[in-house]
């Protein structure tokens, strides 16, 4: 069944994978449009703003190869070739390769593709049948490039890991022409701006420009970086060219002076996977492995490129996640690349880099930060508040192995001004001491810091400097797991390794209380409106801390491995929990139940509940992507109901690569769980209101001075000529006249008779006879029939002692009970006169009150014990 609660949603912060992107133009939209592989879908953005166009469909495996031509998308996965259109879905699929696709070149009305058993096959792409396939040796000419070069009909040029080349005409199969070679295997082949040459790249990184007319070198180049992976030639005037490079450098060549321009060093953290020059525009597009898009223009002197706009996520997996601010909007994340990104759920265009921390951020813009010694790793855990990030830094980390923690401003996306630090440890810095734990109170003006020697330091955020320390000497006796401040600045708890949690007061930093939890905490969490805290254990268990009663109110056991983060919903209701054993966990903190559990294929390290409650997000060991989760119970009725123990959660796949057939079978399942349909009445012993609206009943005992108010100035005109209209029947709910209406009144006088005068109270069903009538009525109707009983109106006194039985009836059912009050409120302001006549209305009428009188009792003693416990929750401290 999956997640009852969750469902995914999509991914954020995956843009590009180690495959070489691909560019389209639209000629219709006149627009350029960037293709890259990420998993097993592609992504499809334009190049005017790298804004995405479409996502494709998820593939079984994850894609190996990617080409494209002006009406599809061709994409490689395993021994298969799929063709793709719009963007979105597949039309075609071509199977009959004997091992792995790795190389596809469109050509025309057909699809080559080479697997790595060194067969090529030409396709038909409408047809899917094979066109010709050949084979090659693969110890002589194992392919490993394809091209089709320019103005030559039906050629095909391969290179080979050998170094040599061939031509082959693949409309008759001939061999045209063999290419002696190089000593090292051709890894690139790019088509120049000239006709008959090509270039060249080698996995020695040399790069040839080469005539195939008449097989000769013009020019050689060669590049200290490694195996050229990608090559692309500028087409608007300048004759340059780009290599790129394993290490992630570019360099630019200027082929009629026949030297190296300009070199653009770390364009990209890991290889360049792919680089094209826009057709006729200064403009260059790369992408690398390090998962990020980059458009550089070239405009300035020097002949280097400048960037103009990217795209950029996690080049390795972010390992803390954490949403900034109160609309849910942004979420931090920080990865083990030691970059600090914002992620925006609304749109890519609000994402930023915060970039990489480092020691000295001056010397570090004067040279590349790549090789800056004074780079700091990784960050392990960090906090955000956004009261006064308009005023100074509103974000303090933690880095791997490091004493110091560092501030950023969020809103000039970069490092901040200051590095806390104590100056406790100066005199031995061999001391292995580094900080564990952060937090930032919610007014934004101090900062606290758990370090791993057990000291707590208190910083003040604005100006960086200490403010004091909990404890006289250490505020525990190891590791300080986590540290939290609460809403209000008045308590502040930490957790530590020697299996205590304090709870101290924060201004005056005294202890206030201890409790010991008996097994070693891993880290803390807590939810600041409701003053819970959760505290997860070495033995996979958690506990819940309640701030006000400084007492243990929770403990949840289940997990199969280490919690590794944790997250409250708004409310405060659920606790969101990770493990390593691939599970996340929803606990419902009232009833103390496990309400939903599921599996994902990669362990979750971090989760982050949105402040609107609306997703939730998480990050994956090995995955570079940030994934939401959309809450269901935000979008219709989710019925939750505690998991048994033995309970065996199902896997289900990451967002933005679930197909949809998954999810909607996911939620019939929970609508069939949902169905719930209330009886008319639920117990015999409850007092049930009717359904009708308030005007139908509310109004009775004042319709007279209703009527009164209402009443028209002048007579209504008659119309000249009034249109043909059909005759309907007086009421709230329209019905037509029957033709023959004369004798309708009467017959419905005598049934309505009859029925009062059986003193049997089984036959007033309420939703038949006369309760059902006057139901079906407006007021004014109900008004007219309560009159009509009376003597002088055609009535009864009998009719009128039917109506008191009818009543009692009702009163005896405990249903309708509001209209009971109300039809016996007309009835007697109508015939009270009557009834103090009468003797036996008299006596229907005492026992009608003893009834109401037992009803009114019971239903005030119900009233008072639910006030009264009422207020004791609200004063009391439990």
């Amino acid at each position: 069944m999956g997640s009852v609660i969750f469902s995914g949603f999509r991914a954020l912060g995956l843009y590009s994978n180690h495959l070489s992107h691909v560019v389209r133009y639209h000629k219709k939209h006149r627009e350029f449009y960037i293709v890259t592989a990420v998993g097993n879908c592609f992504h499809t953005y334009n190049v005017k703003k790298l804004g995405i166009v479409a996502v494709s469909n998820a593939l079984p495996e994850d894609i190996s190869y990617l080409a494209a031509d002006r009406m599809l998308v061709y994409v490689a996965i395993g021994k298969k070739v799929s063709a793709f259109a719009r963007n979105k879905e597949v039309v075609h699929m071509y199977t009959g390769h004997g091992a792995d696709v790795h190389l596809l070149l469109p050509f025309g009305d057909h699809i080559i593709s080479v697997d790595r058993g060194n067969a090529v096959i030409v396709w038909d792409v409408e047809s899917e049948e094979e066109y010709l396939q050949i084979t090659f040796d693969k110890v002589s000419f194992e392919v490993s490039a394809v091209m089709h070069p320019s103005t030559y009909l039906n050629k095909i040029l391969f290179g080979s890991s050998q170094g040599g080349l061939q031509l082959w005409n693949v409309k008759s199969n001939k061999l045209l022409y063999t290419f002696t070679g190089w000593p090292s295997g051709v890894t690139v082949l790019q088509q120049t701006p000239a006709v008959d040459v090509v270039g060249v790249g080698l996995s020695s990184g040399q790069i040839i420009i080469h005539n195939i007319k008449f097989d000769e070198s013009l020019m050689k180049f060669q590049q200290d970086w490694g195996p050229v992976t990608s090559l692309s030639f500028r087409t608007d005037g300048h004759p340059v060219m780009a290599a790129g490079s394993p290490v992630g450098h570019i360099g630019l060549w200027d082929l009629e002076e026949k030297k190296l321009v300009c070199q653009m060093r770390d364009a990209h953290n890991t290889a360049i996977a792919g680089l094209t020059f826009l057709h006729g525009e200064p403009l260059l597009i790369t992408n690398g492995a390090d998962n990020g898009i980059r458009v550089w223009i070239f405009d300035t002197a020097g002949g280097g490129g400048r960037l103009l706009r990217s795209r950029l996520g996690h080049s390795a997996p972010p390992t803390k996640v954490q949403h900034h601010g109160l609309n849910g909007h942004h979420i931090l994340s920080a990865g083990q690349d030691g970059t600090l990104q914002s992620f925006s759920t609304v749109h890519e265009r609000f994402n930023r880099s915060l970039g990489h921390g480092s020691i000295n951020k001056k010397k570090s813009k004067k040279k590349s930060l790549r090789y800056d010694k004074l780079k700091l790793p990784a960050i392990t855990t960090f906090a955000s508040e956004s009261a006064r990030q308009s005023d100074w830094d509103s974000i303090v980390a933690c880095h791997r192995g490091y004493l110091m923690t560092t501030t950023w401003n969020y809103q000039k996306g970069s490092m901040g001004a200051h590095k806390l630090e104590p100056e406790r440890f100066n005199k031995n810095r061999a001391l292995s001491v580094h900080a564990t734990a952060v937090d930032i109170t919610s007014c934004g003006n101090f900062v606290v810091v758990g370090l791993s020697s057990g000291h707590i330091d208190v910083y003040n955020m604005q100006s960086g400097m200490r403010r004091g320390q909990y404890g006289e000497d250490e505020a525990h006796r190891g590791a300080v797991r986590g540290v939290s401040v609460d809403g209000l600045n008045q308590l502040t708890v930490s957790a530590g390794a020697d299996k205590l949690v304090h709870i101290w007061k924060f201004k005056s930093r005294k202890l206030v209380h201890s409790i010991d939890l008996g097994t070693t905490p891993v880290t803390t969490h807590l939810h600041r409106d409701s003053g819970m805290l959760a505290v997860a254990l070495d033995d996979f268990t958690l506990n819940v801390l309640d701030m006000e009663t400084k007492r243990i109110v929770r403990k949840f056991s289940g997990h199969r491995g280490q919690v590794n983060d944790m997250a409250f919903s708004p409310d405060g209701r659920w606790l969101i929990t990770a493990a390593m054993d691939c599970t996340i966990r929803t606990w419902d903190l009232p009833s103390g139940c496990l309400v939903d559990c599921f599996l994902v294929d990669f362990a979750a390290v971090s989760l982050t509940m949105s402040p609107t409650g609306d997703f939730l997000a998480s990050s994956h060991v090995d995955n570079l992507g940030i994934y939401l989760w959309s809450n269901n119970t935000l979008c219709g009725m989710v019925s939750l109901r505690p998991l048994p123990a033995d309970y065996e959660p199902t896997v289900i796949m990451l967002p933005g690569t679930c197909p949809d057939e998954e999810g909607e079978g996911d939620a019939d399942l929970n609508t069939e769980m949902i169905e719930y349909e209330s009886p008319e009445q639920l117990d015999e012993q409850l007092v049930t209101l009717s359904m009708l609206a308030d005007s139908r009943w509310k109004n009775l005992l004042h319709l007279d001075i209703i009527k009164k108010r209402n009443k028209p100035k002048e007579p209504p005109k008659v119309p000249k000529a009034a249109p043909f209209f059909m005759p309907t029947i007086p009421g709230l709910i329209p019905q037509f006249a029957p033709s023959e209406d004369s004798n309708q009144g009467e017959q419905v006088r005598e049934v309505y008779t009859s029925t009062m005068n059986n003193p049997s109270s089984s036959l007033f069903p309420p939703d038949d006879g006369p309760v059902g009538m006057l139901k079906e009525m407006g007021p004014s109707g109900i008004d007219a029939e309560l009159r009509g009983l009376a003597p002088d109106m055609g009535g009864d006194v009998s009719v009128l002692q039917g109506f008191l039985k009818m009543v009692a009836s009702m009163l005896d059912s405990k249903r309708d009970f509001d209209l009971a009050q109300a039809y016996l409120a007309l009835f007697l302001k109508l015939h009270l006169r009557l009834i103090s006549q009468e003797p036996g209305l008299m006596e229907e009428a005492s026992k009608v009150s003893e009834k109401l009188e037992d009803t009114w009792t019971s239903m005030q003693t119900l009233f008072n014990q639910s006030l009264c416990l009422l207020s004791y929750t609200k004063s009391a401290l439990l």
